[in-house]
Order: C-alpha cells, then structure tokens, then sequence
C-alpha cells in the first residue's frame, strides 16, 4: 500500500520557512500581549466602564486593528536586519543564540510597555497621550515619582518572571524553531521576500490614524480602542494642532466678531480699529485697592474635597473655614488637566489652545498676562514653585514674562526639611514665600506671589505626624489632609506679619485630582475651587454662584480690586456680566469644550463638533440637538485665540493701541488721573517699568 501522500505546508508554515518569517512569531507575540493589555485595563474599569457588548466588541475590533498596525510598525528594524544580515547567520549556534535573546528582550520591553500602561490608566483613566510624551522627557521627576509610589522590587521581580514564563511558552510553541530551519536564502531571494513586509509596514503607517477610530459615546470604551504605543507615537507627532486644520473654522472676521460682542458683555469698550484683537478699554468705579496678592495654585484640588462644596468631605477643615470669612466662587471650572494648563489660564487668561499650553510653546516670551497689568501699578511679581521649575518649562515661561523664579533649586538645602521626586513639602515652600514677602515688603513695594505647590500628588508623601492620616498608605484623602493642614499653618504664620492686613489671600487648584470619565470632557471633572480671602477687608466675604472657568479669574479679581486697564484677556469680570451669560472653556489635548447653562459642545479633530445637555445633578452628558449660535461662540473663542497666537497679537498694549483705545474717550485722554493711569498701563512694558502711584 503506497505511503499516504504528505500534506502540502500551510499558509503559516511556508511562510515561517522563509528569512523574514521570524516577523511573523514577532507580530504574534505583540498583537497577544497588546489583546491581554486591553483586558486588563478593561478589568481595572470594570467599575466605571459601559458594559454594552456592542461598544465593546467595537473596541476590541478596531483595537485589534491598531495592534496589528503598531506590531507592523515596530517590526521595521528586525525588517532592516533580517534583510541585511548574512544568508546563513540563522544556521548557526551563535546566530541562533543571538536571535534568542533578542527575542526575549522584546518580550520583556512588551511586558514592560503593559506594565506602564496599566500604571497610566490607574492614574489618568486613559492610554498613553501627550502626558506620556512629557513623561520622557522629564525623567528625573517621573522615575522618582515611580520609585517612591510603587514596590519596583516587586514590579521588576513579577516582570522577569512574566518574561521568562512567555520566553518558555514561546519556546514550547516551535515556532522559533521552524523558522530557524529555514533553508538560507541568498541577497537576491531575501530581498523579493522582503517586499511584501515593507508594504504592509508602509502601508500601516501612512493608511491608520487615530482619527479612525468610532466615536464611542463612552470615552473608557474610545481609549479601550487604541493601541498604546500607537497612541502615545501618535500623541508624540501631534503635540501641536494647527488650528485650523483639524477643527471647524468661522470667517476670521466672523469669528473676531462674534467674540467682541461677547467681550462687551461687562462693559468694556472695544474700538473698531482693531477688529482682529480682544484689546479693550476696561473701566471700574471706585479708587482702585493695591494690596499684596499671594495666589497658592494647588495641585490636584478638586471641589469635591472641600467640605463646603461636598458635606460628606472632612479632609479640609482649616479651607473650610476659611471659606466662611472668603469670598468664594461656587461655579469655577478648570480649563484643563495639567498643570501647565491651569498657569496658562490662571495669567493668561486665554482659553486652552490645541495641543501643548503656551507655557511650553515657542514664542511664550513678553506675553500680556496678570503679572503684566500687576506690573504697571509697580508691584513685585515672583513665581514659587516647590520642584524645579525646569519641569514642564516653568521657569522659562514666567522667567521670560517679568516674574522672578523662586524653586527647589534656588532655595539653600537647609530649606527643604521635606521633599519627594516632585518637590518639597508645602510646609518648606510656604516658608519661602512668608520670607519672600517679608523682604518685598521691606523694600516697600506691594508685591504678587504666584504659589505653585506639589505636596497634593502621587506618591502623596509628606512630613510624619502633621495629620492623622499616615504618608504615602493613606493616597490621596492623606496628601488633601496635609495641604489643607500646611495652608492653615501658614495663613496662622502670615497673621502675625505686618503685611497681614495689606494682603489678600487667593486659594485655587490648578485641576482636578482625576480627568478620567466615561464622556469626552467629562465636566464634573474640571470643578475647582477658588477663594479670595482678604483679612483687611478689601473685598467682603460671599459667595457667587456666576459658571465661570479660570481665564475669568484674572479680570475678576483686578475688577474686585477696582482698576481700570487695557485688557487682551479672554476672560471677564464675572461680577459685571448677567449671571445667566456666564460659561466656562474646558478642554483635553485635542477635544475643546465650552460650557453654557447646561449646553456642552465640543470641537474636535477633524472639522468634528458634538452639542451635549449637561445634567448638573447627576453629571450626565446626553446627545443634544446642534445649537447652532453657541457653536459659533465656542469656535470664535478658541480659532480667534489660536489667530492671535500665531501672529505673536497676545502681547502688552503698544503706544499706538493705547491711543486707539483713548481715541473714543477725548474726556478720559486730557483730564483726570484715571486717565493718566490708563495710558501709562498701556504704554508700559512688562518688564521691570513701575507705574506711578494712583492719586486719590
């Protein structure tokens, strides 16, 4: 009986039998450890995720898609050697040995790339974006934070073991060693061979973009459906949006329109000889106040945590009675999630432009911020910052905008009694800054302070035995509970200065202590509190309830303070507009939100908009009909302030402006010292020129 014939090799086998087959085990290897990834960040979610089968198998779907296009990517250097190295370096022992190891040193960066990704998500609730770019390249304080938040012992050991454990299956599956069989194949053979993997790598880089992806109504289920290595290249490549082309445009002269109209809400007056700009005359009643101003911006304080807007908090009672003697703001939203965005806002008064904030731009210098108008009154303005202010380009940006820098780095050693990798403890920098405004007061200038602290993030450590929560175990109700405590601490210490009574008090936070959320911009994650606590009784305690974001911060308090100016802010003095034309810029890396009444709506790329209703009570975000004159108002503010960017507009008022602006005035341009006052503002440049003093 003739021998049963033998089966011709299958599609996979012929291909594991050629020079590039290894390709094939690598792409394998990664799309299962990209799939295994997604579940467990979808385990980790499981809590706050929408469990609707359609949606997540839509997920997986078009994950799988991505995992397959990063895995294609990636493998262009082992297409590079596998193509180039000799005919027979698979054949022999030391080539073999070399290709064993490097397997194992890919899985091990996979399984390490898993690893920080589930890290990621625990911490912001999405996969790796422009926050991970930032990461590498910042390393000092990302490593330190890593190390003093985690067990790295336990992380490194379990990483090892998961390798050698994968390495072992591998191994098992012979795969590795049917491609190691391969005949060697000559120059002219490898490289007809090679072609059709160079397509498929081309064509996975220049045919996928993230913009691809379905817009799922549960944003865990829109990150769930990406690819983190893909996403954080593509975060990487997209750091900076040109406006105009990924979101929805207005005629230039539309879109200066329609925001001017806005602006002239709180009486301002804008003349139009200049048309394409936010400059305008802003006017108050009332001998403009000089007090010394200390702004502490603090890390990570959402609303929530304070017992007056949240009865069920007890983590700030020294913030909560501060509130009781302050004027408190109910309805502040932060115009981001970083850091740097909340500066942005908080001196800028400019809403979040695409991409990266101007605090890490180019061309950030010599812009018109609160320091700037502060300056023409001849304050002293300094920024603290309790890290090192290299970080995120701080230093750079204030440096370079009239504040003088006070970090970690400029402090003595015997200054810091406490630190972590993020910097020293709020204790040590509110130190610095009753010393700093110690001497500005000697030298007999009123003076603003923008506090910058750290103490309020991971690894949330902080000095033993300051509360009764412990450092680090506690998390994040410990690191709320000693800020509070520091902020006590030092407002008891600045009591018994004798500039007590001559300053006034901000408290804001910077973000929310979480960005996460099933919806785009989650809007219940943006609300911050801000109080404005003068113990001279400059501005009378109370609360406004006005729905406000932090480029209105600005202009509210110099309205409180009752100067008159040459305003470029974005932002108005809440307390001069009808309560109901009060709205808030909320805003991510990419998707850009205003906020009106219960109306979201949201640009995104590319040319996308999407109009919400907002249920304040349950945070629940719903489809809404378009509205189409709010769509036109949230295109105009971000497409006008992206213009005035890009033609470098967003600078102190010239002498020519100054002159427009006076121009609709005769009265104010030849009498009295307000108008003096007004001119010399607008002529002044921001660096070191002192205004003189008001008249009475």
């Amino acid at each position: 009986m003739p021998p049963a014939p033998t089966p011709p090799p299958s599609r996979i086998s012929r291909i594991l039998r050629r020079r590039h087959g290894g390709l094939l085990v690598f792409v394998v290897v990664f799309v299962a450890i990209a799939q295994l990834t997604r579940l467990g960040l979808l385990f980790q979610a499981r809590h706050d995720v929408a469990w609707s089968p359609f949606g997540l198998l839509g997920a997986v779907a078009s994950g799988s898609l991505f995992d397959l296009a990063a895995a294609l990517l990636c493998s262009a250097p082992l297409w590079l050697l596998l193509t180039a190295l000799p005919a027979r370096f698979l054949t022999g022992r030391l080539g073999r040995g070399a290709t064993r190891g490097l397997f194992v040193a890919i899985l091990s960066a996979l399984l390490f790339g898993a690893v920080a990704e589930w890290l990621f998500w625990d911490e912001f609730g999405a996969r790796f974006n422009f926050i991970a770019v930032d990461y590498l390249v910042y390393t000092r304080e990302v490593v330190g934070n890593i190390r003093e938040s985690y067990s790295l012992p336990w992380i490194f050991g379990g990483l090892t073991l998961a390798t050698l454990a994968t390495a072992v299956a591998l191994w098992r599956t012979r795969l590795l060693d049917r491609w190691f069989a391969a005949p060697p194949e000559p120059w002219s053979r490898r490289w007809r061979g090679s072609l059709p993997w160079l397509a498929a790598i081309v064509l996975a880089g220049a045919g996928l973009e993230e913009s691809a992806i379905p817009a799922f109504a549960d944003n865990y289920q829109r990150e769930l459906a990406k690819n983190g290595l893909w996403s954080l290249f593509a975060a990487f490549r997209a750091n900076e949006l040109p406006y105009d082309q990924f979101y929805p445009t207005l005629p230039l002269d539309d879109a200066f329109a329609t925001l001017r109209h806005d602006l002239a809400a709180d009486g301002s007056t804008l003349p139009s000889a200049l048309a394409h700009d936010t400059l305008r005359l802003v006017r108050n009643p009332g001998p403009e106040l000089h007090p010394n101003i200390i702004q502490i911006t603090v890390e990570s304080l959402s609303a929530e945590f304070l017992g007056c807007f949240n009865p069920d908090s007890a983590l700030t009672p020294n913030l909560d009675a501060l509130a009781a003697h302050s004027l408190v703001f109910t309805n502040l939203y932060a115009t981001g999630t970083r850091t740097d965005r909340g500066m942005e806002a908080l001196t800028l008064s400019l809403p979040p432009t695409a991409g990266r904030s101007l605090v890490k731009r180019p061309r950030n210098e010599d812009l018109f911020t609160l320091g700037s108008v502060l300056r023409t009154r001849g304050y002293a303005t300094a920024f603290l910052y309790s890290g090192y202010g290299y970080f995120d380009n701080m230093n750079y940006y204030f440096g370079h905008n009239g504040y003088r820098v006070v970090d970690r780095a400029t402090v003595d050693q015997s200054d810091i009694t406490f630190a972590n990798a993020w910097g020293a403890c709020d204790e040590d920098l509110y130190n610095w800054t009753l010393r700093e405004a110690d001497a500005a007061h000697a030298a007999g200038r009123p003076f603003h302070h923008f506090v910058m602290t750290t103490s309020n993030h991971r690894p949330y450590t902080f000095p033993a035995g300051r509360i009764d929560l412990p450092s680090k175990t506690s998390g994040r109700a410990g690191a709320v509970k000693y800020t509070d405590h520091a902020i006590g601490q030092f407002l008891r210490a600045a009591a018994e200065k004798p500039w007590y009574k001559d300053t006034i008090f901000v408290i804001v936070a910077d973000h929310c202590a979480s960005s996460a959320g099933r919806s785009e911009l989650p809007v219940e994650k943006y609300h911050i509190p801000l109080l404005v606590f003068a113990p001279g009784g400059q501005i009378a305690p109370g609360r406004i309830n006005t729905l406000m974001s932090q480029i209105d911060y600005a202009p509210t308090l110099l309205g409180l303070l009752h100067w008159s100016y040459p305003s470029r802010f974005f932002g108005q003095d809440i307390t001069r507009i009808n309560p109901t034309q009060g709205h808030a810029l909320i805003g991510n890396y990419q998707k850009l939100g205003l906020l009106a009444g219960n109306t979201l709506v949201v640009l995104k790329p590319v040319q996308q908009t999407t109009t919400y209703h907002w249920n304040s009570s349950t945070s629940a975000l719903t489809p809404a009909g378009p509205d189409a004159a709010l769509l036109s108002r949230t295109i105009a503010e971000y497409e006008t302030a992206s213009d005035l960017y890009a033609r470098g507009a967003y600078t102190p008022p010239t002498a020519a402006e100054s002159a427009a602006l006076l121009a609709g005035h005769p009265k104010l341009a030849t009498t009295g010292s307000a108008a003096s006052e007004i001119a010399f503002a607008a002529i002044a440049s921001v660096g070191n020129v002192s205004a003189p003093p008001a008249t009475p």
